[in-house]
């Protein structure tokens, strides 16, 4: 698979960018309501450049969305330090069990979330990426794609909300953002490599229609 970092490109605009908007805002002074707001920009942006493209939703740029204006409305109920952390916490964890729950559907979100990145919009991989995509193994790639992240996300939310009732606030404050990268790095790993597989199906596909 030429594009190894593609499907990671995809996630870091879908998830980390988000989250890189408002670290970066509230570090700036910026309140808490305000850096949500305005880090939900994006994937507002996505979900509604993909509508309109393509009458279709980008599942987990909408997933990030929503746990935005959750966490938007837990900190406009909210004053305390500690709710303030988990909030965050709590956002990427309904992420994952989004991810996880699609994950056992016909349709796992982080299909559409890798597939532009691996067709990389050619003629020939986007016909073999619907000529595949109907393919047992084809869907085994996807679910156990999904099921990493989403695991990966509970996880790391799950970290993060019992440290921020547990540890002083001065401590989660920098471990809960330290604890997110590492999770999110591991899952990049480890997501990626499975993702590269549905990357050679495509390729492998792609030539024998060339070839044809």
């Amino acid at each position: 698979m030429t594009n190894n970092g593609s499907p990671l490109k995809s996630l870091a605009i879908d998830i980390a960018v988000p989250i890189g908007v408002y670290y970066g805002l509230h570090a700036l002074g910026v309140s808490v309501f305000l850096s949500l707001a305005l880090s939900g920009v994006v994937p507002l942006a996505r979900t509604l450049h993909q509508f309109a493209k393509e009458r279709t939703l980008n599942g987990l740029a909408l997933v990030v969305l929503v746990t935005n204006v959750v966490g938007m409305l837990l900190t406009f109920v909210s004053g305390d330090a500690r709710m303030m952390i988990a909030k965050d916490s709590l956002g990427s964890g309904i992420t994952g069990l989004v991810i996880l729950g699609s994950a056992f559907t016909a349709a796992p979100i982080m299909t559409k979330t890798i597939q532009p990145f691996i067709t990389r919009g050619k003629a020939e991989n986007e016909a073999a990426w619907d000529r595949v995509s109907g393919t047992a193994q084809f869907h085994r790639i996807m679910r156990r794609t999904s099921v990493i992240w989403g695991i990966g996300f509970v996880l790391e939310s799950t970290a993060r909300v019992i440290g921020a009732f547990t540890l002083p606030v001065e401590t989660m404050v920098w471990l809960s953002t330290v604890i997110f990268v590492s999770a999110f790095a591991a899952m990049m790993v480890i997501g990626g490599k499975t993702a590269e597989r549905a990357g050679k199906l495509v390729e492998a596909e792609a030539r024998q229609l060339v070839a044809a």
